[in-house]
Order: structure tokens, then sequence, then C-alpha cells
């Protein structure tokens, strides 16, 4: 998964560019068609707001997180992150496992007879 990163107000280093691929390579490993994760990390009246956005199965999905402290806002961002991917994952899943419409006996027999069973 590639990792997009930017900042606004907050100078982005490589020691932030490594805990991110930490953070999110289990991300990875659960979702492997998510292909690419944008994140902005933006610092604004001395609070970090961390917001990633990423394109799974057909659904755009977003999460932020914000906290004093960066590393804690990224936590939340990512906590967030899951629970959505994981909400989106599941009515994936749902779709898959609908209930067999059912016809009513008359229906039934007429299709039956339609079917010329020898």
């Amino acid at each position: 998964m590639k990792i997009n990163l930017s900042g606004h107000h907050v100078d982005v280093k490589d020691s932030i560019k490594e805990h991110l691929n930490e953070k999110f390579s289990k991300i990875a490993t659960h979702f492997p068609t998510l292909i690419s994760l944008d994140v902005t990390i933006s610092k604004e009246h001395g609070e970090y707001q961390v917001e990633l956005r990423t394109n799974y199965e057909g659904s755009r999905i977003s999460a932020s997180g914000t906290n004093d402290v960066m590393y804690p806002a990224i936590a939340i961002a990512k906590k967030k992150l899951e629970a959505a991917l994981k909400h989106r994952k599941g009515q994936l899943k749902a779709d898959k496992h609908e209930k067999p419409v059912s016809t009513t006996p008359e229906i039934a027999h007429e299709i039956v007879q339609e079917m010329k069973l020898v």
C-alpha cells in the first residue's frame, strides 16, 4: 500500500513516514485491495489534525483524529479508519449472503410445470 503524506504547517520528516508505515502495515495485510492511503497532517491552534482518505471496494472512506500531540492523533485516526474499513467489509459480505426470495406454492408449482422435467 502506498502512503501519500502531506503536511500543513508541519514539517514532514522521515521519522513520521516510518511511524506511518509501521502503523498502517497491519491495515495493508487485512485489506489487501487497498492501493493507496492519503494522509494529511496539519497543526492549527496548537492542535494536530490527522486526516486519512482511501478508496475501498468502490467507496471513499475517510477518518480524522485530533490531539495536542501528533502521534496520538495518528493513532485515533487509524482506529477510526480500521472501524470504517471493517464496516464496509461487513456490508460487502452481507450483500453476498442475501436470503433467497421465496415464492408462493402456487407460483412454485407453475414454475415446476414449465420446466418440463422428464
